[in-house]
């Protein structure tokens, strides 16, 4: 005789207690029971409850078992380091001061000052104030006035100060039988400022200095390296080797110590103004510390978010510590240099126009990261990675970004009847949304414009608009020299419509031309490039012309003698050959032109008695 099973592949707890009673219900002695009625009832409701527990229990635990779909930070945590995977910790922000002191006058002054590691300064920060300190001791020689001014150990003036408490942590080193674990209890820590010390006994004052793994080039058994991974619980767990994986541990009976700067990350960046703490004193006399800002703190960043790991950690363990492919170069860059929002990286064979034996790196960079930071950050990148990690013969050159912009005009039907909001308030709406949508979705590289990504959003922001339609133009800048002869070709990311005979494909803004104020536009039916006036009169019949496949618009001899709107550059618009996606390639950024993009409602009221015969 078959046997009858419980068949349920739902998780809900209704569904399985109904499974439940129809199994029940199927067996002989149970034909004629009022489950509803009975006690059997709540036993059915504790089954039920218990395999619906027991189900998502698995679920979630599955889910947690890979990288692709885990949720807790520890289970992503766990995956990313079993990948070989470096974790960012907090960072501390930190600022390029100039540092002076001024004894003019004062006598038997001496001939070098010094300021110890530590030295404090105090920022304000939306209200806030802030620590920053210097790491290393530094000095300054009497320039024979009495003017003396602080340098770092290579001879900068440029004095580099980081936010944070500076902490300490000591272990012990314990018997080699027993796994050595050392923890450090602090979420904060910034691990890129750890510096570990080996003292040969608990009360010596020699040491061995033990640098990071991730600065090793060679490693044998004798080096002495260390690591630091975050714990599961949010704290740092500090690894030695093991006389073969990366080198030697400390012996027992060692002493272990650990300083760290404790910061606020993301919190401490912006800061301007810096005061020290505490004046200089000289020969028993207190002088004031003269500071002057020569960037602004930058830098600080919160824990590498999960999604952030989640997406580098596998490109990261397909490097293995090489830098082959544009992932590996992505994801060192992006995984190590908190400053650097995203990075784009392409072969000379892939660069307009081709340039082989390069790797082509552009990076953008976190809004209010000074020009002296990011020239740092890339010579980092060149000394840390690219010299030592990439194919030999390949050289690393750096290009801004292109801000690519795009001309956004949406067109919807508006029904009043359906919302308390009034035709120009949802105009409002709407506009804001579309501006939200590029800063939240296309701020980065390789970010893909669709239309109609965009149109569907506008459609569910209220049941009020019944429909819309979105015109795009795509705009580049053409720099000018005015009153000189101007020759550039713009490669814009899309191909360019071809020539029609009633609407312009190309078109820039308003300019003056020999006194006249003009426009390029493209010849009608052609590819030409013309100047008109304001009233459409030819006033120079080639000017360039632009190539609809290639995407470019070439500009030959185009001298005009003022911009009208004050900038320094000229507007170019294209109408895009397929206007339902806009995909930016290498450096390209896509930005939203606020002056030229809008929102515009028509009222289609959908209640019949209120609809008005035009």
């Amino acid at each position: 005789m078959a046997t009858s099973t419980v068949k349920s592949a739902d998780l809900d707890f209704t569904n399985i207690k109904a499974r439940l009673k129809d199994y029940l219900k199927a067996q002989p002695e149970f034909s004629s029971y009022d489950f509803e009625a009975s006690g059997l009832s709540n036993v059915l409701d504790v089954l039920a409850y218990n395999t619906h527990i027991n189900a998502l229990t698995a679920n979630f635990s599955l889910n947690e078992s890979f990288l692709s779909s885990a949720q807790l930070r520890s289970s992503i945590v766990s995956h990313a380091q079993m990948l070989g995977y470096e974790i960012r910790s907090r960072t501390a922000a930190n600022a390029l001061i100039n540092i002076s002191v001024n004894l003019a006058g004062v006598g038997n002054r001496p001939a070098k000052l010094e300021l110890a590691a530590g030295r404090q300064f105090t920022s304000s920060i939306d209200g806030t104030t802030y620590t920053f300190r210097t790491r290393e001791t530094i000095y300054a020689s009497d320039n024979g006035s009495g003017l003396y001014i602080f340098k770092t150990t290579t001879g900068s003036e440029n004095i580099p100060i980081y936010e944070g408490i500076e902490k300490t942590k000591t272990f012990q080193v314990g018997e080699k039988t027993e796994r050595q674990i050392y923890i450090i209890p602090d979420e904060t820590m910034d691990t890129s400022t750890a510096n570990v010390l080996v003292y040969e006994t608990v009360g010596s004052s020699n040491f061995t200095t033990y640098t990071p793994l991730s600065l090793a080039i060679q490693v044998d058994a004798n080096s002495t390296h260390f690591s630091i991974h975050e714990a599961p619980n949010g704290y740092y767990e500090l690894n030695f080797g093991d006389g073969i994986s990366f080198g030697k541990a400390p012996e027992p009976g060692e002493r272990v110590v650990v300083t760290y700067l404790s910061c606020k990350g993301a919190l401490a960046n912006n800061g301007t103004l810096f005061t020290p703490t505490s004046d200089i004193t000289v020969n028993g006399v207190d002088y004031t510390i003269n500071v002057v800002t020569d960037t602004e703190s930058s830098g600080g960043a919160d824990k590498q978010s999960i999604e952030s790991i989640r997406q580098l950690a596998p490109i990261a363990f397909a490097s293995q510590k090489r830098l082959v492919t544009s992932l590996d170069y992505k994801a060192a860059i992006e995984s190590n240099f908190p400053q650097v929002s995203s990075a784009s990286v392409w072969s000379g064979d892939e660069n307009v126009p081709i340039d082989y034996g390069k790797v082509f790196i552009s990076l953008n960079f976190v809004t209010g990261t000074s020009s002296t930071v990011q020239q740092a950050v890339k010579d980092a990148i060149v000394t840390n990675y690219t010299d030592n990690l990439s194919v030999m013969s390949i050289t690393t050159e750096f290009v801004d970004p292109q801000y690519v912009y795009l001309e956004v005009n949406s067109n919807f039907q508006f029904d009043p009847g359906l919302t308390g909001f009034t035709l120009g308030a949802m105009e409002t709406q709407v506009f804001n949304y579309i501006k939200s949508y590029f800063s939240d979705y296309l701020k980065d590289f390789g970010s893909i414009f669709r239309r109609s990504n965009l149109a569907t959003e506008i459609d569910a922001l209220d049941k009020s608009i019944l429909s819309n339609s979105i015109d795009l133009k795509v705009q580049m800048r053409l720099p000018i020299t005015v009153n000189a002869l101007n020759t550039q070709t713009l490669y814009f990311p899309s191909t360019i419509a071809t020539p029609d005979d009633v609407f312009f494909r190309v078109q820039t803004d308003t300019f003056e031309y020999n006194g006249v104020p003009a426009q390029i536009k493209n010849k009608l039916k052609s590819t030409t490039l013309q100047i008109y006036d304001l009233d459409g009169v030819v006033l120079l019949d080639n000017v360039g012309s632009y190539n609809p496949a290639a995407g470019s618009v070439s500009f030959i001899g185009f001298s005009p003698s003022q911009i009208i709107s004050g900038n320094d550059y000229i507007k170019v618009s294209a109408l895009p050959q397929n206007d339902g996606y806009v995909e930016p390639l290498r450096n390209y950024i896509l930005v939203l032109d606020d002056g030229r993009s809008s929102a515009t409602a028509r009222i289609d009221r959908q209640t019949p008695s209120l609809r008005v015969n035009v």
